[in-house]
């Protein structure tokens, strides 16, 4: 009977691995300038949520920030329709980099950005104007992110503009700040339960986070992840 229940479950894990897979491939194919990596590893961290007993999204959002700030870095996809649905410029904290980020914590009053899966909460309006409330779900990483006020809000500092003639847009304290024109779509999207994952190729990050060494099959595709860029 064990073996029966055993063999059930690892049948189980893997057409929810090949799902994921499937899925992955709908996203990369709609979002042709992201990272087919990362994308599999934001399927991942929110496959460990929804296990952990959070409930499932349909709007998941990911942030690389591998990519310079002059470039388009935040997509936000539909999985029931696999479209992309919002694919935009995005703030990293001014003590995270210049144009590039390359530091990151979980520190208050670090002014840094934070790395992992998030889960977002509540809207609210702030000195700059409508923000969505976020809650990281990576302890050590980001759990700190409502003690530190780290949300998505709109900023002017955020525009094609600044990125065009300046080689890179403004800086946050840490937030993931858009710009203003699409801050109040792109936050009605995500609000309340969806996921946001905030990447970059940080070594403690991707063999540490809890969201991404949750269950066999984010294992699998975590050990299989090309580490040869990672950073130290």
């Amino acid at each position: 009977m064990n073996q029966i229940v055993i063999a059930a479950a690892l049948l189980s894990l893997t057409n929810t691995a090949a799902a994921t897979d499937t899925l992955a491939a709908r996203l990369a194919a709609a979002a042709p300038t992201a990272d087919p990596n990362v994308i599999q590893l934001a399927l991942d961290a929110r496959e460990c949520a929804i296990e952990r007993g959070l409930p499932a999204s349909d709007h998941p959002a990911v942030i690389d920030y591998s990519k310079p700030s002059a470039q388009r870095r935040l997509w936000v996809f539909d999985l029931a329709s696999g479209a992309l649905e919002f694919f935009e410029w995005v703030a990293h904290g001014r003590n995270s980099g210049d144009g590039i980020a390359h530091m990151f914590s979980n520190h208050d009053g670090s002014l840094a950005s934070s790395l992992g899966l998030y889960r977002t909460a509540g809207v609210f309006y702030g000195k700059e104007g409508i923000a969505l409330q976020l809650d990281g779900l990576d302890p050590g990483f980001n759990d700190r992110a409502r003690e530190r006020a780290i949300v998505m809000h709109g900023a002017w500092y955020v525009s094609e503009e600044l990125a065009r003639t300046t080689g890179r847009i403004g800086l946050s304290w840490g937030c993931p700040a858009v710009r203003t024109a699409v801050a109040k779509p792109i936050i009605n999207r995500l609000k309340d339960g969806q996921y946001l994952f905030a990447y970059y190729p940080d070594r403690n990050w991707l063999h540490s986070s809890a969201s991404l060494h949750c269950s066999a099959v984010s294992m699998n595709s975590t050990t299989s992840f090309n580490f040869a860029n990672v950073a130290p």
